[in-house]
């Protein structure tokens, strides 16, 4: 007889009485409120000010665009400009007479229309000096409308070359260069439970001093689709870092801690969000640039170690980089920091066997460590 629970359904002329066996709830998937490149899906909707924001800060609005655009812009911003010249240069020459009267003294020589007036603006703006075409002094307004387009020209010269470097210089591309690992893991130091990551700079010119720091961002969905952010910090063994070396972050799993009462079978159904940030200052060029990573509940590896990766030699340290999110198994109490504490605390009358109501259940735990097994990992 199958245990199953099945379908019944009673028709009648009034009523349909339906009963169904329970249903498993699908978990409902949860959106990373920042990725793993450290940039947040987040999209303003009716924002204050609306695209005013952006032309009044119109150099960081440029600077952020893409380079594709980049170069859109930069290109239509000569074109337009030697076109909108060329059309004084036409219109003056028309009124002065130089487009019919050959005879005419001209006010720019060799300008006898559009094109020639074209190609007198785009010589003027990028200083080529064919010597062909030249500015005379008989109008005074052409005259004029040389000096305007010549310091028009060095004003959008200074613009472009400067955010061409502001963007080559930006932040966020040396923050490429500086990388967290791909996952967390939680493991015995000192006899006590650690989460605990890595964080590497993988270029040569090495970063003297940086902060880190760590946030726990938890999802609480409210009705009509709308979602609260809670956010708490955890406090780490070092936050000041000197990255000649790969670092390994440390927050320890003690009373106090967000995470303190979760375990790894916790870690399935838990929604939150670990967010990471290292600012820091490049000894090349000065620069403040930040760095950031996001760890999900799935990214956090209980019971494991991450494998050393640096070594001594005869002149110099040798650091292994293939090593850096290369993990290993350890002996690890599979419980919650919270519930490790309690067992190891002696109670009068009580033993290692106790009995640890968690979830509305109550799991025996019973927890037995060899001197091996507590004793500290090396990271």
């Amino acid at each position: 007889m199958s245990t199953e629970t099945q379908e019944e359904v009673i028709d009648t002329h009034y009523t349909t009485v339906h009963t169904l066996g329970k249903k498993k709830k699908r978990k409902k998937r949860w959106l990373r409120y920042m990725r793993k490149d450290g940039r947040f899906p987040v999209v303003f909707q009716q924002a204050p000010g609306d695209w005013n924001t952006y032309l009044v800060d119109i150099f960081t609005t440029l600077v952020e665009i893409r380079w594709r655009v980049m170069f859109l812009i930069f290109s239509l911003s000569y074109i337009l400009s030697w076109i909108f010249f060329g059309l004084l240069y036409w219109l003056i020459a028309y009124v002065n007479g130089d487009t019919d009267n050959l005879d005419n003294n001209p006010c720019v020589s060799q300008v006898r229309g559009f094109t020639g007036a074209f190609m007198f603006s785009m010589e003027t703006q990028a200083t080529i000096g064919y010597g062909f075409r030249a500015m005379t002094e008989n109008c005074m307004v052409a005259i004029i409308v040389v000096t305007i387009q010549d310091i028009f020209s060095c004003l959008l010269d200074t613009i472009i070359i400067g955010i061409v470097v502001a963007k080559m210089a930006s932040a966020r591309k040396r923050a490429q260069t500086v990388g967290f690992s791909s996952c967390a893991v939680v493991n015995l130091r000192d006899g006590v439970l650690c989460l605990s990551w890595r964080l590497g700079d993988f270029r040569g010119n090495h970063i003297l001093e940086g902060d880190i720091r760590a946030q726990l961002v938890r999802h609480v969905r409210k009705p009509l689709g709308f979602v609260v952010m809670s956010y708490q910090d955890l406090e780490l063994e070092e936050e000041h870092i000197v990255l000649a070396t790969p670092a390994t972050i440390i927050h320890k799993l003690k009373p106090g801690s967000p995470l303190y009462n979760v375990g790894p079978e916790d870690l399935q159904e838990e929604n939150f969000e670990l967010i990471v940030s290292f600012t820091y200052t490049g000894d090349s060029t000065g620069m403040l640039h930040q760095t950031r990573i996001s760890y999900m509940p799935a990214d956090i590896r209980w019971g494991q170690r991450f494998q050393d990766m640096l070594k001594q030699g005869k002149k110099r340290y040798k650091v292994n980089y293939a090593l850096f999110n290369e993990t290993t198994w350890v002996p690890v109490p599979s419980v919650s920091a919270e519930q490790y504490n309690w067992e190891r605390t002696p109670t009068e009358g009580s033993s290692k066997s106790q009995s640890v109501k968690r979830n509305g259940t109550v799991p025996h735990v019973h927890v037995e460590f060899t001197d091996e097994a507590v004793q500290q990992t090396f990271f």
